[in-house]
């Protein structure tokens, strides 16, 4: 069974200017919105890098769940992983077995979904799901939550993938073993971190360090053109280290 990180959702204060910032410093587009996300009280964008999708959503009614993370969080940041399975039944099963409540799950012809409660995995919502159907299974593949036709908002000519996202915990340690055992994935140590080697990303746990709780704090992002990234992100004032831009409360580091 393999695991690919196939979607980063964040989740904003307001969409627009989010979304405005995003185009602009990574030079992506968005591809679809999703009004199926109204029902949560939310509206959202899916914006492609490389094979990948990066979401942001933002409440549009008071008292949702995303508006409640973002209090909890203290303001814009990271939301949720969501990976892609090739086979959701026993994944689902194993869910079971080690007792990890379910928050939101939806089932339709070409799409099985199971997000997990952050209570239950440590460091932010982990979400598995399976695309069905033709070509599904392919890295370039459909994916629903993304539209029709994902692949017209894509642009390669500054970023070209995601290749981590860094959860920050209270207990790295633990939190690192337990997203271990629900996706059946033994850990490597990367330097010190425990890290979860997916089968296109790594997901890293570290100690929270910045003043925020628990939750997803930074993304490793494959560029082909560094320089207008970090030109783009100077005009804005989002640059936040070396070779690092601060977008939707996330550090953004480049490679």
């Amino acid at each position: 069974m393999w695991l690919r990180l196939r979607q980063i959702a964040l989740v904003a204060e307001k969409l627009a200017p989010v979304e405005e910032e995003l185009t602009d410093v990574l030079g992506i587009a968005v591809c679809y919105n999703d009004p199926g996300v109204a029902h949560f009280g939310l509206e959202n964008a899916l914006l492609p890098i490389g094979n990948q999708l990066l979401e942001v959503v933002a409440p549009i009614q008071e008292n949702t769940a995303g508006g409640r993370y973002l209090k909890r969080r203290g303001g814009n940041g990271g939301y949720m992983v969501i990976t892609q399975c090739d086979d959701h039944a026993p994944r689902r099963a194993r869910v079971e077995e080690l007792g990890v409540r379910i928050v939101n799950q939806f089932n339709t012809d070409e799409f099985k979904n199971m997000q997990m409660h952050p209570r239950d995995t440590g460091g932010s919502f982990f979400e598995i799901d399976e695309q069905v159907g033709a070509n599904a299974h392919d890295p370039d593949g459909p994916w629903e939550p993304a539209g029709p036709d994902w692949k017209a908002g894509r642009r390669l000519d500054r970023v070209t993938g995601i290749a981590a996202a860094e959860m920050q915990c209270d207990d790295p340690e633990a939190t690192a073993s337990r997203w271990s055992e629900i996706a059946q994935i033994e850990l490597v140590v990367d330097g010190g971190i425990p890290t979860l080697p997916l089968d296109n990303a790594t997901l890293r746990f570290v100690a929270c360090s910045d003043g925020r709780p628990e939750g997803l704090g930074a993304l490793d992002i494959t560029t082909s053109d560094k320089d207008a990234i970090l030109a783009a992100a100077e005009a804005r004032g989002v640059v936040s280290g070396s070779d690092q831009v601060y977008l939707c409360g996330m550090r953004m580091n480049l490679l």
